[in-house]
């Protein structure tokens, strides 16, 4: 049905200037969820985007304008009077008008500002002072407020009186008069009370999961994760409520931090910008310092292989195996990494693991490395019909540096963790970096060992 809808909605925007059919275009719209709607705006020429957006109700506008990118919504912004722009501010919630001001240009921002009423710029600038990676950076103020000495029937008033510009009235908090948090109580728990005089103070749940103003944005998600909350209550160092962080919050902060990890393990800055709408400097400079430190870091192995050039010049058939045997550690630790990097992320792994990890990975490495050391030096002997001595050199290597490098990419991670470091950071192309030189010191020492050079 939505993309049956949204198929028709393109139709009728490629003949926008001849049909002139607004009334149509709104009914189709009005049947579209606001993250179609944003899809169909992000592929829209500038100048038509606010003809589309004026035909909107204006809280599925608001719905629609908090879903667009910040370069979109900053191409929107420039179509809009300031009419217009109050009324999409004022339609926004708190923390997705703040984040606006955090993502727009300084002209654009003052315009923003001044458009916005006393009480939501006081709100956004309160929001501002936490940082951005905090619950206080990502959490809403406009929350649904009860008190203990409250009714069930002067509690379903309230929400009723107060409900309509609150991010969520799933859940409602109970806080004292000083505003510290007493407990939550769910709509469902007041719909279903058989005595409506009952006080809210003996239906609530005093035992509140909370997260301080200063709580990682990254570890506030992993709460929602772990107890599937709705919303998570944000409150400062008095134990007073200050906002809440919603379950799209939680989801945008997990896809943010994907996105980041994704980027550190593949050797690239981070970046928010979609693909397309970075340009080609931003691209750039996320690329070019790792690689200039990945490059300058891999003469390391060139300086190894120039100091066995003899042994290398006596028996020429040993630089066949240097790529296999250097991806070979590579890969093996990548999935390491990768493991420990994922089971950091999840809880499962955590620094006083350290030893646990380490003797795991040890029996696995060494089970990995002498089942390709087997069936390595059968197809060395059999296939590639190289001596005995070269074989079991390189099957040896193959032991070593699987086992070398499965153990580097299991403490890599855990030490970053300890230091303060993003474990991503030590992941496929670092590794490999490292895996690399030693795989050659490990062949050729055991080379001159075994043949004798």
């Amino acid at each position: 049905m939505s993309d049956t809808a949204i198929q028709t909605l393109k139709k009728m925007l490629a003949h926008l200037d001849d049909a002139k059919k607004y009334q149509s275009l709104r009914d189709v719209m009005e049947t579209l969820p606001a993250p179609d709607l944003a899809a169909v705006f992000e592929d829209l020429p500038p100048e038509k985007m606010p003809v589309l957006f004026r035909l909107m109700p204006k809280d599925l506008a608001a719905e629609v304008f908090a879903e667009l990118t910040p370069e979109t919504q900053e191409t929107l912004i420039q179509g809009l009077s300031d009419r217009e722009l109050k009324l999409v501010i004022d339609e926004l919630f708190v923390d997705d008008a703040t984040d606006l001001v955090e993502e727009m240009p300084a002209g654009v921002v003052k315009r923003i500002l001044a458009q916005a009423s006393p009480d939501t710029r006081q709100m956004i600038n309160e929001l501002l002072k936490y940082p951005e990676d905090s619950a206080g950076g990502v959490m809403t103020t406009e929350f649904m407020e009860l008190r203990p000495d409250m009714t069930v029937r002067q509690a379903m008033e309230t929400i009723r009186t107060n409900g309509f510009d609150k991010e969520t009235i799933n859940n409602c908090y109970v806080t004292k008069s000083d505003r510290t948090l007493a407990g939550v109580v769910s709509l469902r728990t007041l719909v279903l009370a058989k005595d409506p005089d009952q006080q809210i103070a003996g239906l609530m749940d005093d035992n509140v999961v909370s997260v301080s103003t200063d709580t990682d944005r990254e570890d506030v998600s992993k709460l929602f994760e772990k107890y599937g909350f709705l919303a998570i209550p944000v409150v400062d160092k008095e134990k007073r409520l200050v906002g809440i962080v919603t379950v799209d919050d939680a989801l945008t902060i997990m896809q943010d931090e994907i996105n980041e990890d994704i980027a550190k393990m593949n050797a690239m800055a981070p970046t928010d910008r979609p693909y397309f709408r970075a340009s080609l400097w931003d691209l750039y400079k996320s690329r070019t310092p790792w690689l200039l430190f990945l490059m300058l870091s891999a003469t390391f192995s060139s300086l190894v292989i120039r100091s066995y050039e003899n042994a290398l010049a006596a028996v020429t058939v040993l630089t066949a195996y240097i790529p296999m045997l250097t991806d070979t550690g590579g890969n093996a630790g990548s999935q390491t990494t990768s493991t420990v990097i994922r089971g950091m992320a999840t809880g499962d792994i955590r620094p006083h693991d350290f030893f646990r990890v380490i003797w795991r990975e040890m029996r696995v490495s060494l089970l990995c490395g002498l089942t390709l050391a087997v069936c390595n030096f059968g197809k060395l002997m059999w296939l590639d019909g190289v001596g005995a001595g070269v074989a079991l050199a390189v099957s040896l290597t193959l032991v070593c540096t699987v086992l070398l490098s499965q153990m580097i990419g299991s403490v890599l991670p855990i030490v970053a963790r300890k230091v303060g470091i993003d474990p991503a950071v030590m992941a496929s192309p670092l590794i490999t970096t490292i895996v690399d030189t030693t795989t050659l010191l490990l062949y050729f020492n055991f080379a001159r060992l075994v043949l004798g050079l």
